[in-house]
């Protein structure tokens, strides 16, 4: 049995995550920005539940929680670090105010939940944290430039966090989901204020499709749709879950057929860009320069 915290914890893949733990018999600590998300939950299952609302914007609020969970459940074995949220639109028509608020939550959150995490898995002698990124932490595309940002920060913090808390016996794996099929698409998220100069553009196209999902279409569509969309969250979860049943976790784990494919196309895309720049990079070297 493992104890597990769980922050954005009524997303749709941490919920298939969450049922998979409960029934098998380990002990979850669940957060929501949403007080009593999980009454029904700790109904059925009892102390094997311990929840809580969470502010990840506030500093205070995440290590009063942090230390609340380690204080009533002893030991704490695994981070998953879930909560995130989309931000759609052209760069232009995103605020000022939209720009801060993706990074304070799905980077800033982040970190301060596993900042707040540390002192007690070095204390326990080790820990595990899994943090949730995406497919688009290593690609963007019109209209999901500051969504996609704040993903590839969380590609860069955790990839450096990962060596530093190793000499801890703290493991740090960064999971890179493709589409999944839950409720992600059609309003969810935040969007920015459309202009009518991208009405007719790709990045129009895309933003319409993340807030209008599929308002007003007949079940034949619907069904259509969800048959694009690669990911089963319960095949998912089953993978997440099956970190914490290894020795060496990865440091990434990238999941969906199409996660693969897109990051495995800009990948490539940028190295054949790298390449093309070799002679120039080399010729701006100090002559002086010992390699």
């Amino acid at each position: 049995m493992k104890t597990w915290f769980i922050t954005g914890a009524t997303g749709g893949l941490a919920t298939a995550v969450i049922k998979q733990l409960l029934e098998h018999g380990d002990r979850v600590a669940v957060t929501s920005r949403k007080e009593g998300a999980f009454d029904d939950l700790k109904k059925q299952y009892g102390d094997q539940l311990w929840q809580s609302p969470l502010d990840l914007s506030n500093e205070d609020d995440v290590k009063r929680i942090v230390n609340e969970a380690f204080n009533d459940l002893g030991k704490i074995d695994v981070l998953l670090n879930n909560a995130a949220y989309g931000l759609y639109g052209a760069i232009e028509e995103i605020s000022e105010r939209q720009m801060k608020d993706v990074f304070e939550i799905n980077l800033f959150g982040s970190l301060r939940t596993a900042k707040a995490f540390l002192p007690h898995y070095r204390k326990q002698g080790g820990g595990q944290i899994i943090q949730i990124s995406s497919m688009a932490g290593h690609y963007s595309t019109p209209a999901m430039g500051m969504y996609s940002a704040s993903k590839w920060a969380v590609e860069a913090a955790f990839e450096a966090l990962s060596q530093e808390v190793a000499p801890f016996n703290i493991s740090v794996t960064i999971v890179d989901p493709g589409g999944i099929r839950t409720n992600f698409v059609g309003g969810n998220g935040a969007f920015g204020d459309r202009l009518s100069a991208y009405d007719n553009t790709p990045t129009g196209k895309i933003t319409d499709i993340m807030q209008n999902g599929l308002t007003g279409a007949s079940q034949a569509e619907i069904d259509s749709y969800i048959k694009t969309t690669a990911g089963d969250p319960q095949k998912m979860a089953t993978k997440i879950v099956s970190l914490t049943q290894t020795d060496t976790p990865p440091l990434r784990i990238v999941l969906g057929s199409d996660a693969y494919q897109k990051i495995h196309s800009s990948l490539i895309s940028r190295i054949h860009a790298l390449e093309e720049n070799k002679t120039l990079s080399w010729s701006t070297d100090a002559d002086d320069y010992t390699k």
